[in-house]
């Protein structure tokens, strides 16, 4: 099982039914959230996936070029499959994400809008709170930002 990065065009058809259906599984049936879940951003990113033997996604997240959501390189759509949380897969999809955008984007700078939940996890990778708390979908948000360089020793 490794870590895979794909532009919208390298996926394959199954990969991407594969993703947008654990997509609307977490955040739209799971979190009781209609929402638009294909809103058009994911033609220009790029996506990290990890897949079990069986070929469902057991993590997933969104890397947004800077422009795209915010003048920011931005990270979204972070999500765990239910069978695998609690297994330390979600800071390791996360980490994956922020050396992307650090190395191959050449980026300073990532923005992100948390779940307010969230705001201690995001935290221990150098995001700050840029945001009041405000509802996006009824549930509870707020925004975070981080400099590369004013990172700690821990990357």
């Amino acid at each position: 099982m490794t870590w895979t990065f794909k532009t919208f065009d390298q996926l394959t058809t199954l990969e991407l039914y594969r993703i947008l259906q654990e997509r609307t599984q977490v955040f739209v049936v799971e979190q009781r959230c209609p929402y638009p879940e294909v809103d058009g951003k994911d033609l220009e990113s790029v996506h990290l996936y990890r897949m079990d033997d069986e070929g469902n996604i057991m993590a997933y997240l969104r890397l947004l070029p800077a422009g795209l959501a915010y003048k920011e390189a931005s990270i979204g759509r972070v999500l765990v499959n239910q069978a695998y949380r609690g297994k330390g897969i979600a800071a390791e999809l996360v980490q994956r994400g922020l050396d992307y955008i650090r190395q191959e984007w050449r980026e300073a700078e990532v923005k992100i809008q948390a779940q307010a939940y969230l705001e201690k996890f995001y935290h221990s990778f150098g995001f700050v709170k840029v945001s009041e708390t405000y509802l996006e979908d009824d549930i509870p948000h707020i925004d975070m930002k981080m400099r590369f360089e004013s990172r700690t020793a821990q990357s």
